[in-house]
C-alpha cells in the first residue's frame, strides 16, 4: 500500500537535511582530497567519486518524502512543468530550505576537518568559458530529470542523475556546480570545491540559463504530454 506524502514541513525539511548532507559530501571529499594529494587529476576524480556516489544514495533515501530535490533549478523546473497541479507555495518552502541548507552543510563539513567555520572562498569562478560551462551542465541535469519524468522512469533518478553529475564535474569547464543552492554554499569553503562569493551571481544566472535550455530541450525531445504510466504529482513526491 502507497504511503500518503507527508505534509509540507516534513518534505521542507528532507530537503534541507538532504541539501546539508550532499553539500557536506561535496566540500567534505574536496578538502579530504586536498590533504591527500596534490594531483589536480586526483583531486578531481576523488572529489567527483564522492558526489556522485552520495548524490545517488542520498536520492535514493529521501526521494520518497520530498522527490530529492536538493537544487532550486530542479525546484523550479519542476514547478514549472506541473504548475496547473502545484502552487508556487512548495516551491518557495523547497528553496529556503535547500539555500538554508547548503550553508549548514558547507560550515559542517569546514567544522569536521578542525578549519574554522565561517570562512570565504577566494577562487574565482567567474571566466566565460566556465560560465558557459555551468549553463550546459545544467541544463543537462534538467534535461535528465524531466527526460526521466516523461518517460515515466522516475525510480531511475538515484543512478541517472548521479551519474551524469559525475560525469558532468569531469565533462564541463566549471565542475558541473548546477546547483545555486550548493554554490552558494560552497562559498563558505576556502577549499578545491570553493567559489568566490563575487562569482556567486553569476554562476547562479548561468545556472538559471541552463535550466531555461534544459526545459527547451525536454519540450523538444518530449512535448508536453504525460507519457503512459508516469506518476501522477503526488506519487512523483513521493518516487522523485
Amino acid at each position: 500500500m502507497r504511503m500518503s506524502p507527508p505534509a509540507l514541513p516534513r518534505r521542507a525539511a528532507a530537503e534541507f537535511i538532504g541539501t546539508a548532507a550532499l553539500v557536506a559530501v561535496v566540500v567534505g571529499s574536496g578538502i579530504r582530497a586536498d590533504s591527500l594529494s596534490q594531483d589536480i587529476g586526483v583531486r578531481l576524480l576523488a572529489n567527483a567519486a564522492a558526489s556522485a556516489l552520495g548524490l545517488g544514495l542520498l536520492i535514493a533515501l529521501i526521494g520518497p518524502l520530498s522527490g530529492a530535490h536538493f537544487n532550486p533549478v530542479v525546484t523550479l523546473s519542476e514547478w514549472w512543468s506541473r504548475r496547473p497541479e502545484r502552487g508556487g507555495r512548495e516551491a518557495l518552502a523547497y528553496i529556503a530550505a535547500q539555500l538554508a541548507g547548503a550553508v549548514a552543510g558547507a560550515l559542517l563539513a569546514e567544522a569536521m576537518f578542525g578549519r574554522a567555520p565561517g570562512g570565504w572562498a577566494t577562487e574565482p569562478r567567474s571566466a566565460l568559458h566556465l560560465l558557459l560551462g555551468e549553463a550546459v551542465a545544467t541544463a543537462g541535469l534538467v534535461l535528465v530529470v524531466q527526460g526521466l519524468r516523461h518517460i515515466g522512469r522516475p525510480g531511475l533518478a538515484p543512478v541517472a542523475v548521479a551519474g551524469y553529475i559525475g560525469a558532468a564535474i569531469w565533462f564541463t569547464s566549471s565542475g558541473s556546480f548546477a546547483n545555486p543552492a550548493a554554490t552558494l554554499g560552497r562559498a563558505f569553503s576556502d577549499s578545491f570545491t570553493g567559489i568566490a562569493p563575487a562569482s556567486v551571481p553569476a554562476f547562479a544566472a548561468a545556472q538559471l540559463t541552463g535550466m531555461l535550455i534544459g526545459l527547451v530541450l525536454a519540450g523538444v525531445l518530449y512535448g508536453t504530454h504525460r507519457a503512459s504510466g508516469e506518476p501522477n504529482a503526488a506519487e512523483a513526491r513521493r518516487t522523485g
